[in-house]
C-alpha cells in the first residue's frame, strides 16, 4: 500500500504521516527530506539558489521514482507536489491520496513561527495568512482530486477512514 498525504504547508502531512506510518507498520517518507538529500541542501536553499522551477522538477522526478517503486509507504508530499508536472495523476495511479484539509486557523497556528517554508517566508502573520489563502485558492482543485479528504486532526479518525477503503 502506498499512501500519499497532500495539502497546504502546515496541514499536518508530516506529523500525521509519521503517526499513520507507525500505526500501519509502514515506512514514512518525507518528500521534502528526499529532495534535500538528493540536492544536498535545504528546500529554502534550493528555492533561493536554484529557483522554484528546479525544485519542482526534482520533486517530480523523486515522486515518480517512489511511485514506480515496489515499496509500500506513507508519504508526506510537499504542498505543491500534486499540483506540478501532473503529480496528482502519478499519486492517484500508484496509491491512495488523502487531502488533509484542516481549518485555516489551525494551519496558521501551526506555521506562525515556522522559518523553513519558502513560500510563506515572512514574520508577518497577516501576510502568511494571505499567502495561505492564495495557495489554497490556486491548489484546491488539484487537492480535491484526492481519493479521500480529511478535515479532522485526530490520527485515529484518519486510520479509520483509510481502513474503510
Amino acid at each position: 500500500m502506498k499512501i500519499y498525504l497532500i495539502g497546504l504547508p502546515g496541514s499536518g502531512k508530516t506529523t500525521l504521516g509519521k503517526q499513520l506510518a507507525r500505526a500501519l507498520g509502514l515506512p514514512f517518507i518525507d518528500l521534502d527530506k528526499e529532495i534535500e538529500t538528493h540536492e544536498g541542501q535545504s528546500v529554502s536553499g534550493i528555492f533561493t539558489g536554484k529557483g522554484e522551477p528546479h525544485f519542482r522538477l526534482v520533486e517530480s522526478q523523486l515522486l515518480h521514482r517512489w511511485a514506480e517503486s515496489q515499496d509500500e509507504f506513507v508519504m508526506a508530499t510537499g504542498g505543491g507536489a500534486p499540483c506540478y508536472h501532473d503529480g496528482i495523476t502519478v499519486i492517484n495511479n500508484s496509491g491512495l491520496s488523502v487531502f488533509l484539509d484542516p481549518p485555516l486557523e489551525t494551519i496558521v497556528a501551526r506555521i506562525e513561527h515556522a522559518t523553513n517554508r519558502p513560500l510563506l517566508a515572512t514574520d508577518d502573520i497577516t501576510i502568511k495568512k494571505d499567502r495561505l489563502l492564495k495557495l489554497y485558492a490556486e491548489r484546491v482543485t488539484c487537492y480535491e482530486q484526492a481519493k479521500l479528504r480529511f478535515k479532522a486532526t485526530e490520527i485515529s479518525k484518519l486510520i479509520e477512514l483509510i481502513q474503510t477503503q
